[in-house]
């Protein structure tokens, strides 16, 4: 059961660290490069075929990341009130971090007007994101196991 859980603690993190890498590359290098240098056709052109890609990545992470989480969570071995309190606060805005990537890169019309404005709202989601793995950090360091 060791190896199942630190394969899955691989997963997670894994998972984590593309898609909160890759978001903050997309919000921080390449929408400003694009911005500054191509023209308004060809800035909607590389739009496209990012988040064509980038699409797939978001959404086989976020399974990775569900499906691990709860593995994980169940396997913790730790309880009490921080622990559950804190695991409830991240896993509320990991919601929000899924919901935000998924509208970010789908095509709702409902949702296009986040779209519209997907540089602050990927700030947002990096954001939250950190605040994420700054809680899971804590949870990892600070809370002892049950």
């Amino acid at each position: 059961m060791e190896y199942v859980d630190l394969i899955s603690r691989w997963i997670h993190v894994g998972g984590a660290i593309v898609l909160l890498g890759g978001s903050t590359f997309i919000r921080f290098v390449l929408m400003p490069s694009a911005a500054e240098s191509l023209t308004d056709a060809d800035h909607q052109k590389l739009r496209e075929r990012v988040i064509g890609r980038w699409k797939r990545i978001v959404m086989i992470g976020i399974g990775l990341l569900l499906a691990s989480g709860l593995y994980n969570y169940l396997h913790s071995g730790k309880t009490g009130g921080l622990y559950h309190g804190l695991m409830g606060v991240k896993m509320l805005l990991a919601f929000g971090v899924f919901f935000l990537a998924s509208a970010l890169t789908g095509r709702s019309a409902g949702l296009a007007a986040i779209r519209q404005d997907a540089r602050k709202w990927i700030t947002v989601l990096i954001v939250m994101a950190t605040v994420v793995v700054a809680i899971a950090g804590f949870l990892k360091v600070m809370v002892p196991a049950g």
